[in-house]
This record gives C-alpha cells, sequence and structure tokens, in this order.
C-alpha cells in the first residue's frame, strides 16, 4: 500500500522539483506558525515581490499592491486613428509573455508597521544566477537596517548565503542544507543550523525584539505538510535530481521510498 507520508524523515529532495508551489505552500505555514506565538503587537506577515526577466538585462521588481484591469488586457489596446486619409497601418506584433519570477518572504511587524523580522526561504534563483548579487544586496539591506534576518537554504545546489566562511562550517555527515539567523543586535555573529539530509529538519529560534524571548519555529511539520497537502506522493520518482544524490544517498533514498511503497 502506498503511504501518503513524507517518506523522509528530513527535507524530500524531490520537493525541489516542485519548488514554486512547495516554496509559495512553506511561506504560507510558517507565518500561520508563527502568528500564535508572536506577542500581542506584534504580527505576522507573509509579503510578494514580482520580477519580470528579459534576457540580458537585470530583472525588474515590483510589489504587487492592487491589479487593474482593463478588457484588452491579453491582447492590445485600440490605435488612435485620424479622421482623414493620413491613417497609418500599423503591423501587428508577436505576443510573447515575459516569464515573472515572484518572491516571497515573511516579516514580522510591530504595530506601526516597522519590520522586526524578516524570513527568507531561498529558492534556486537566490543560489545561483543573475539573481544572487540582487538576492544579497536585499538581505544586506535587512541587517543594514537593524532587521533580523532567518534564511532557510533548503535548496541543493548552488553557493550558500551564510556570509561565513565555507571552513567554518560543520562538516557533518550528509549535511546538504542550512538555516542561518542573523540578530540585529549581534551584526557580527551568524547562529546556523546544519540539516544533515538523513536527519528531520530542526526546530529553530526565532528572533523579535532584543526585549522579547525568541520564539520557536519547527519546520519538519511544515515540510511535512507540504508533501501531503500537495499529494506529492504522486511524483515521477524516477525522474533525476539536479543535481543527483551522492551514490550512498542515493541508495538510501530508494531504499526510504520503497518503504513507503512508492516504488517497487
Amino acid at each position: 500500500m502506498i503511504s501518503t507520508k513524507n517518506p523522509f524523515s528530513g527535507m524530500n529532495p524531490w520537493l525541489q522539483q516542485s519548488w514554486r508551489d512547495v516554496h509559495t505552500r512553506l511561506i504560507s505555514y510558517i507565518s500561520d506558525a508563527l502568528s500564535p506565538e508572536l506577542p500581542p503587537d506584534l504580527a505576522s506577515r507573509t509579503e510578494r515581490r514580482v520580477a519580470l526577466m528579459d534576457e540580458g538585462r537585470p530583472p525588474v521588481t515590483y510589489i504587487t499592491d492592487v491589479a487593474v484591469t482593463e478588457s484588452w488586457r491579453h491582447g492590445l489596446p485600440p490605435v488612435w486613428t485620424p479622421d482623414d486619409d493620413a491613417a497609418i497601418d500599423v503591423a501587428e506584433p508577436l505576443l510573447l509573455d515575459a516569464e515573472p519570477l515572484t518572491e516571497r518572504w515573511v516579516e514580522i511587524l510591530d504595530l506601526d508597521g516597522r519590520v522586526i523580522t524578516v524570513i527568507e526561504v531561498l529558492s534556486p534563483s537566490n543560489k545561483q544566477g543573475d539573481d544572487r548579487p540582487a538576492f544579497r544586496a536585499k538581505t544586506r539591506g535587512y541587517l543594514e537596517a537593524g532587521v533580523n534576518l532567518v534564511e532557510i537554504d533548503l535548496i541543493r545546489g548552488g553557493q550558500h548565503n551564510l556570509r561565513v566562511a565555507e571552513s567554518e562550517l560543520p562538516r557533518s555527515n550528509g549535511t546538504t542544507h542550512y538555516i542561518c539567523v542573523c540578530r540585529a543586535i549581534l551584526k557580527h555573529r551568524r547562529e546556523v543550523y546544519p540539516c544533515p539530509l538523513r536527519e528531520r529538519l530542526p526546530a529553530i529560534r526565532i528572533p523579535l525584539r532584543p526585549t522579547d524571548p525568541d520564539i520557536p519555529l519547527d519546520l519538519q511539520p511544515l515540510i511535512d505538510r507540504c508533501y501531503e497537502l500537495g499529494r506529492y506522493w504522486q511524483t515521477n520518482w524516477s525522474e533525476p535530481l539536479n543535481p543527483p544524490l551522492p551514490d550512498d544517498d542515493a541508495l538510501w533514498a530508494q531504499e526510504q521510498l520503497k518503504a513507503a511503497g512508492l516504488i517497487p
């Protein structure tokens, strides 16, 4: 019988194949999980920004607010034509869609709207390619503004964004993911949570104001919820992972999938 539960005790590496959906769900679940634990004068909000990607140019970003809809939205507006015989015969262009990149994150704010803490769940584009410098500049801006920053990196491949020397990271067996917490009052310290593939994702500390106690965020139930509500047991498990798992981890992963009845 096929199990509908996440077959992995920690991060499911196949979820990266559908990261847009998983990322959207996880951001929402994180905000929901934090909200009941916050002090009465703080609130958790999910934020969204859309970037239009044009080959050869930096992404142009917009914070979504009000959508204005016109009757010709999916085509072209009418062309003004003069009343005389000098009307211009306007050519019809090809209508091509720009590729949108939607960025989502969680903000914890006080009653005055001041941002206290930002939680970023990294996407592949944050770790490689043209979007990486912009993402690093964005997160550096949080730190310079005195905002606590939590970066949750559950993406395999690309470069980590921890702002610490790779040589300082613990070399625990199978660690492919890291979570990094930067406190506004301790700008030069990083709290790093290694997340080995074969281990349960940790419950981490979310910093608020200096006078507030930290609040816990248990990530594993949220990833499991993404898997179950997204019905990801229907995944094509034969699809190769990119990047591929190391040989010993690949064998271990196959054992987990067999035990769950997902592969023969």
